[in-house]
């Protein structure tokens, strides 16, 4: 062993060469070697052990064979190298020799990275080295208004890695699988996967896009599944509870996992690949190193095995961003023109945040380049394409904002054009009370409201307004005009998908116009659709979401029609929308300003006793 001392007798040093040891397994241990010649020469009488100073402090045990080789550890504590000439003297030590008396100079030998040994009930900190940086700023990631659901994400999927594995398996857990990111169109689910992926330390994630796994030969595609899990598979077999996390996303999972029965191509492929991905993902020999993340804006078609818990367990539903998330976003796209002096001091993030209501992530996006297209186009001369362009001049103005929201509409707003043209102001009032009913009722998040009377009185209009007015981010009509030459079928698939768009949005009302007519009513027979009949009334009385209110409104000239099939009971209430008499009238023409004061009594007066129409207005 070889140590530091400051006492003991020492002969005569000898100069001696530092050379290697012959062997290996010689420069593991702990020992000086020499030639039997000199170890005799250094031996001391009576002692059983050879010891010798090199240098004037550090003391080692010689042994044979070879000139004076020297192993790894030695040079390290001699601070010599290989074909050094060195000072060698025989050491004798000293009477009542005590180890209490011996200074030790400790040193830490680093392991290496792939040994086997584990340490049983180590107690560690919780490790971030799951994650590539310490810190997250969801800005910086280009991903804004998603803070809660990365909060879910975190706590569901990553909270039980972060600590060690033997504490998960003291808690009895296992670690999640699978997650599910679902939502409108444009919300930012591709993103989020994508960020998280990024995020990780380990394997690069695989993104695979559904349909790309389908192949024409038979078992290709389920070959294709398994596949993507074989680097996991591997790992997991050599590596156990230490390998690396692999992340596996399936953009537009619902293409691949659709309900096992649901579809009739003969082949069976669908039912196959779904499971394919249950075997894989939660069968006998299932991976505890897979994240799987599926993305879908059509969540009802998955197969409902597939979202259990130990699968896809984890649903996570990235909604249309609220006016801060819609703020967030504005800044991640504007930030590198604001930074560059290329946005106007007049542009106002917060302003356009709460004017573009339901807009998506993407729509917001849009918006921006339209309003660069914008400022870009001023800066361009028709006349002459050659003419230089100048770049500092360049201004993304607040008025470019403006009209860029005239061109990019959202997909889960208020059809603004369809209730203009059914609008009329005379019936401001009225619809105006109705709004704030609407608006002060907490009690249940689904009111409805049926408008019926004769044709002509101005239900539909009532209904335009009540939707105009009430600044409710989603307001969609659904008439009989825009279903023409559709199926029965398809009429209730694209009344169902309103209904499923409107439960995305915080707020919103439906208008189902003459309700009669969606039904295709017929008074000679009578006719009428009972699976269209049957889709209003569960959908008029199926509650929305959670944190969500909606307002469905219908009108109908056939209220006894509606009271036989039992509709009118799906309404909440129901308002008698009468015809307009002489007094109304007048107040419409009044609103109208088509006659002067002194003419306007005179024409009332033209009019007959009967009950006036708006459309005689």
């Amino acid at each position: 062993m070889a140590g530091r001392f400051g006492f003991g007798a020492s002969a005569a040093a000898d100069s001696m060469t530092v050379v290697n040891t012959p062997s290996h397994d010689l420069a593991l241990t702990n020992f000086a070697y020499c030639s039997p010649a000199d170890l005799n020469k250094f031996a001391a009488p009576g002692s059983k052990h050879v010891l010798i100073f090199v240098g004037d402090s550090v003391v080692l045990t010689l042994r044979y064979p070879c000139f004076c080789p020297s192993n790894c550890v030695d040079r390290r504590h001699t601070r010599v190298s290989s074909g050094d000439q060195i000072s060698v003297s025989r050491f004798v030590p000293p009477d009542n020799f005590k180890l209490a008396l011996l200074t030790l100079e400790l040193d830490f030998v680093k392991g290496k990275t792939n040994r086997t040994e584990q340490i049983i009930n180590q107690r560690e900190a919780a490790s971030s080295k799951i994650f590539r940086h310490k810190e997250f700023n969801l800005q910086k990631l280009g991903i804004g208004g998603l803070s809660a659901e990365f909060t879910e994400i975190f706590r569901r999927a990553f909270a039980s890695r972060v600590f060690p594995s033997h504490v998960v398996s003291k808690l009895g857990i296992k670690h999640v699988k699978g997650m599910l990111l679902y939502g409108p169109p444009g919300t930012g689910k591709t993103l989020m996967a994508r960020q998280i992926g990024k995020l990780l330390n380990g394997r690069e994630p695989k993104i695979v896009n559904g349909p790309e796994v389908l192949s024409k030969y038979v078992g290709e595609t389920e070959k294709n599944v398994r596949d993507l899990f074989a680097d996991a598979e591997n790992d997991q077999r050599t590596q156990g509870d230490q390998s690396d996390l692999h992340v596996i996303i399936f953009d537009e999972i619902d293409a691949i996992c659709k309900s096992r029965g649901s579809t009739r191509d003969g082949t069976g492929v669908h039912d196959s690949i779904v499971n394919q991905l249950l075997t894989k993902i939660d069968g006998v020999e299932s991976l505890n190193n897979v994240l799987l993340i599926g993305m879908t804006n059509r969540k009802d078609l998955l197969d409902e095995a597939l979202l259990r818990p130990g699968r896809l367990e984890v649903h996570v539903e990235i909604n249309l961003p609220d006016e801060n998330g819609r703020l967030q976003i504005l800044q991640i796209h504007t930030s590198k023109m604001k930074e560059n002096s290329f946005l106007a001091a007049d542009v106002s993030l917060q302003e356009l945040a709460a004017r573009t209501k339901n807009y998506s992530g993407a729509e917001l996006e849009g918006v921006v380049k339209s309003a660069v297209s914008f400022a870009l186009n001023r800066q361009i001369s028709m006349d002459d394409l050659t003419k230089p362009l100048d770049e500092e001049s360049i201004k993304v103005t607040m008025d470019d904002f403006l009209h860029a929201l005239h061109e990019i509409v959202p997909a889960f707003g208020a059809s603004t054009d369809d209730l203009e043209r059914c609008r009329h102001m005379h019936i401001h009032e009225r619809a105006m009370l109705l709004v704030e009913q609407v608006k002060v009722s907490q009690g249940s998040p689904l009111v409805t409201c049926l408008l019926e009377g004769p044709s002509g009185s101005g239900k539909t209009a009532m209904a335009a307004t009540i939707g105009i007015e009430s600044d409710f981010p989603f307001v969609k009509i659904i008439s009989a005009e825009t279903m023409i030459g559709l199926s029965e079928g398809s009429k209730c698939a694209q009344i169902v998908k309103v209904f499923e768009d409107a439960y995305k949005s915080q707020l919103s009302i439906i208008i189902l116009d003459d309700i009669e007519r969606l039904l295709e009513y017929v008074a000679i027979g009578p006719r009428f659709s009972n699976l269209i009949s049957q889709t209003l009334l569960v959908l008029l009385k199926r509650l929305p979401p959670k944190g969500k209110n909606m307002l469905v409104i219908g009108t109908t000239s056939e209220v006894g029609f509606l009271e036989s099939l039992g509709i009118c009971d799906a309404f909440s209430v129901t308002y008698h929308v009468p015809r307009l008499n002489r007094e109304d009238a007048k107040k419409v023409l009044q609103g109208l300003s088509v006659f002067a004061e002194d003419d306007l009594d005179l024409a009332v007066e033209e009019l007959n006793d009967e009950d006036v129409e708006p459309v005689d207005l």
